[in-house]
């Protein structure tokens, strides 16, 4: 059974971190770190939150690996994604893909950051199918039309 993501005060203090990092230009998680901005779907105030950005395909992909967390909400309520690290800025356009083309990202992912494995029923070693079966739990958005 897969763990339930919880924001307690472990997972705060790290986030502050890595946005502090992210936000001077250093890299983590292999280059693969990002700050994400998006407009609240209710308060129309920007929120930023860190992110991983993976390459599958030769596309790029935002996943969610906690679930329909409230970046989740506010890309799927306007579909602009601003991606920034330290001075490097890009703005896109996204779209969720069909679930079998999410469970071949979910599969990447996973795979790429095992630190999110205990969130999937899904194991590492399953095929894409397995992670198919979760991609409406694990929200998948593909970088589609960059607007920078």
């Amino acid at each position: 059974m897969a763990r339930k993501y919880r924001l307690g005060v472990t997972r705060k203090a790290a986030n502050v971190v890595v946005t502090a990092l992210l936000a001077r230009g250093i890299p983590i998680n292999g280059g693969t770190g990002f700050l994400l901005t998006t407009r609240g779907r209710r308060s129309g105030v920007d929120r930023t939150t860190p992110v991983n950005v993976i390459e599958v395909g030769g596309e790029r992909w935002l996943v969610s690996p906690y679930g329909r967390v409230g970046w989740v909400h506010n890309l799927r309520a306007d579909p602009t994604a601003r991606l920034w690290r330290g001075r490097r800025r890009e703005t896109w356009e996204v779209e969720e893909p069909d679930a079998a083309t999410a469970g071949r990202v979910l599969r990447a992912y996973v795979r790429k950051i095992p630190v999110t494995a205990p969130f999937f029923d899904a194991k590492l070693t399953d095929p894409a199918g397995v992670f198919a079966a979760e991609a409406d739990r694990h929200p998948v958005f593909r970088l589609a039309r960059s607007r920078s």
